[in-house]
């Protein structure tokens, strides 16, 4: 999720695009507010559940989800650019997860373990999937 933003300002100092989506609203709200009253315009925002992406952008260089999920949520897969990539916690979202880099070559997958994590779970569709 968007969370309290940094992530999403470092990330557009850095240069990229970037559209957070935050799930909860009041969350999202203050955020929106805070980013815009720091001059972060080019920040596209969302309020929604993380886990269906944003399609309307897609299809993307990459995407990074900021909350434990059991599995790789397809329709991320769907916006990820031929060549794209799936940076996520993935495992249990009430244990220990593998930070997993997911590339995406054609309708292929390729998947690399980076290192051993804990992230908050994912909550809207991915939990209600358990």
């Amino acid at each position: 999720g968007t969370g309290s933003g940094y992530q999403a300002a470092v990330l557009d100092a850095l240069g990229t695009e970037v559209y957070p989506i935050e799930i909860k609203r009041l969350l999202y709200a203050m955020t929106d507010k805070l980013l815009k009253e720091h001059s972060y315009n080019t920040i596209k925002t969302r309020h929604g559940d993380g886990y269906y992406g944003w399609p309307e952008a897609a299809p993307f260089d990459a995407i990074m989800i900021t909350a434990a999920v059991d599995h790789i949520p397809p329709p991320l897969i769907a916006q990820l650019k031929d060549g794209g990539r799936l940076v996520l916690p993935l495992g249990s979202p009430f244990g220990y997860q593998n930070l997993v880099l997911v590339t995406r070559r054609g309708e292929d997958l390729a998947l690399r373990q980076v290192t051993g994590v804990l992230f908050v779970p994912m909550t809207g569709h991915a939990m209600d999937q358990r």
